[in-house]
């Protein structure tokens, strides 16, 4: 193909991609030429023989149910007439190479308010249980005088030529936009009924003097990188619990380097019945460009951010069929992207993931580390020279940094590890010791702390009623909640706490109930706080008086027994949200992992008080924060077991759910102090 032919101001909208996608020459330019529609739904896009490139705005969230800030923009695709291919060095030499010039650039957020409003986040949302991470974009703004095909063109090549370790390198012009981007991070992607996810998280910046193993060494030590890479890994397992209906796994950790920066990253695999438009609803949007939980994290971005997102953290996404006629989905993240407007109007949007333990100088400096790919191609910034990329050893092959990504994986739950099947028949298969290898594993597979929770023998347990009701809280954790519970032989079903008559089905469920996490302040509701709390508070005590099954709260749920049961719940001082930490859970050692900025406490004499009525908890012995309660039918725990960092949760929720002998033969509610 003559790539001169694009440049025709008549010609059709076009798009060329370069996809570092398994089984494809990573060195082949692919040109899609085509008209561009817009339509209204992802149920609307096409998925046929002729390739189908959708650009999906982050408004379209809204499909989801989620609050989200309307901006206009459209979903569109573009359906090729036309697909070629070009070998990347003849790409290369065919595309424009002049220089494009930005007039009147910088960012939209200035560094020092961008600090404050990190400080925001972390005592607003973070601190007050809003939840575990969120990203918060700002946007480098300009524009580029007499912008027009050959500029899209001259922007991809350099690209191209200075990015690297990109997914999917890109140019998309519709007419009236161009988006010009190397995102490094999958989306998702579907062939042959397997998922795929990749979660990216933790960000080394490059020094002046160019990376080091040493100083990437430093980077992979640090707890709070480690955790941000967690946290977004079960927030998008989540994802994958959903859409993974044949099961999934985790593979990783790997290192993404790319030209300014690396990233830490894994890959999340599943297997999936459904459609691809489906599977691409499900996963909008990544918890790497949004936060966790992910619903209550849209209500935190509309509330820091200026204006709508646009694309940004929305996602292209390539639709088509194979061989066999199999519907296939590649989609990247679009991040690191610019877009550009027919008038020359200049949008590079960017984000930091913000954490418990973030710094707000280091997340500016992230956010410009982000930006530099996209602004060393404008020509705003200097580029790393080209030579100096080309020579600079790849930092994944050196063996200390293989050990440092080697050793994250001995602090993930075995379960996640290997694949297995979410339905009723793959409790066979979870009946046996935890799955997994290593000295990690066998620690599991002898724990004790299965029987411990359990609160009773072998002998005076009763095996519970094989369906189970997940009441969903506002997190999407119950979808993995759902398929451990799964993987021990139940049926689930997974519920929202607001859905009509679900109070009713809840309290006549004949099965084990568990009450979901969630975000929030579980505190006294009173008159005038959370209508959602309230209501929670409410089915939290009905279930405690007259549900004669297996009741089971998980954080939020917990904290909603533990107040019934007249427990203060209080803030804590330092959140731990994505923390994973080793409790004693009734006499035996466990690594669990927490996601809360509230906690119960209990004092000695509320212990004794607990204890006269059958109720015993687990504490921290100089705190008084409570990890987990149990009495006679019901159980709460603060930590997660369905996370990857609760390395036993499999077995904790076993036990945690057999019914121990008798039935509650008293009212728990509002106790007497």
């Amino acid at each position: 193909m003559d790539l001169r032919s694009l440049l025709d101001p008549s010609g059709p909208p076009f798009a060329l991609l370069r996809r570092r996608t398994p089984g494809r020459d990573h060195d082949t330019v692919e040109v899609l030429t085509g008209p561009v529609q817009e339509v209204e739904r992802l149920a609307d896009l096409p998925v046929g023989e002729r390739p189908a490139l959708a650009l999906v705005p982050f408004r379209q969230l809204r499909e989801r149910g989620f609050d989200v800030r309307d901006d206009g923009t459209p979903l569109s695709v573009l359906v090729a007439e036309e697909a070629h291919e070009l070998p990347l060095g003849e790409a290369l030499e065919r595309l424009p190479a002049h220089g494009v010039r930005v007039e009147d650039g910088g960012f939209d957020v200035p560094d020092e308010e961008y600090a404050r409003i990190v400080r925001r986040v972390l005592d607003d949302e973070i601190g007050r249980g809003e939840g575990a991470n969120f990203v918060i974009r700002r946007t480098y703004r300009g524009r580029v005088p007499g912008f027009g095909r050959a500029d899209a063109l001259a922007l991809f090549r350099r690209l191209l030529a200075g990015e690297r370790g990109a997914y999917w390198t890109f140019v998309v012009h519709t007419g009236g936009r161009t988006l010009v981007g190397a995102s490094p991070e999958v989306h998702v992607r579907m062939s042959g009924g397997t998922v795929v996810m990749n979660p990216i998280s933790g960000t080394y910046r490059y020094p002046a003097g160019g990376p080091t193993p040493e100083g990437l060494l430093s980077f992979l030590a640090s707890r709070k990188e480690t955790d941000e890479l967690s946290m977004v890994v079960d927030e998008e397992l989540k994802m994958m619990c959903a859409v993974g209906d044949m099961g999934g796994v985790v593979v990783g950790p790997r290192l993404r380097e790319m030209a300014h920066l690396a990233h830490t990253e894994y890959e999340l695999r599943g297997r999936s019945t459904w459609d691809v438009r489906d599977v691409l609803r499900e996963t909008m949007f990544a918890a790497t460009v949004t936060g966790s939980p992910l619903r209550n994290a849209c209500r935190v971005v509309e509330r820091h951010e200026r204006g709508g997102r646009g694309y940004y953290a929305g996602a292209l996404a390539l639709l088509g069929t194979d061989a066999g006629g199999a519907q296939t989905l590649d989609s990247p993240i679009l991040i690191r992207t610019a877009d550009i407007g027919a008038d020359g109007e200049l949008r590079v949007p960017v984000g930091a993931t913000l954490v418990r333990h973030s710094d707000p100088e280091g997340e500016v400096a992230e956010t410009h580390a982000k930006a530099a790919g996209v602004l060393a191609a404008l020509g705003v910034r200097p580029g790393r020279p080209r030579e100096e990329a080309a020579r600079a050893p790849r930092l994944a092959d050196d063996p200390r940094v293989r050990a440092a990504l080697d050793a994250r994986r001995a602090d993930l739950a075995p379960f996640w590890l290997r694949m297995r099947g979410s339905g009723p028949a793959a409790g066979a298969a979870g009946a046996g010791p935890v799955a997994g290898g290593g000295a990690a594993a066998g620690a599991v597979a002898g724990s004790s702390a299965a029987g411990a929770v359990a609160g009773s023998s072998a002998a005076g347990a009763a095996e519970p009623a094989r369906h189970a009701l997940v009441v969903d809280a506002e997190d999407a954790f119950t979808s993995m909640l759902a398929h451990l519970l799964r993987s021990t032989g139940l049926e689930v079903t997974v519920r929202r706490y607001d859905e009509p008559g679900l109070r009713g089905a809840a309290l006549e469920h004949p099965g084990p109930v568990v009450l979901g996490p969630g975000p929030g302040d579980p505190g006294d509701p009173g008159d005038g706080g959370d209508p959602r709390m309230r209501l929670l508070r409410d089915l939290a005590a009905r279930l405690l008086d007259a549900h004669p099954h297996p009741l089971l709260g998980v954080c939020l749920g917990h904290e909603l027994i533990a107040a019934e049961l007249g427990l203060p719940i209080v803030r804590k001082r330092v959140p731990l949200q994505g923390a994973q930490l080793d409790v004693d859970l009734f006499g035996a050692r466990e690594r669990v992992g927490f996601y809360n900025s509230f906690t119960a406490r209990c004092d000695d004499a509320a212990a004794a008080r607990l204890a006269g009525r059958g109720v015993e908890v687990s504490r921290d012995p100089l705190t008084g924060e409570v990890h987990a309660l149990r009495g006679d039918g019901f159980a709460g725990v603060q930590f997660h077991p369905e996370s990857v960092l609760t390395l036993n949760g499999l077995a904790l929720l076993r036990g945690l759910l057999r019914q121990p002998a008798g039935t509650r033969t008293f009212s728990l509610r509002r106790p007497s102090a």
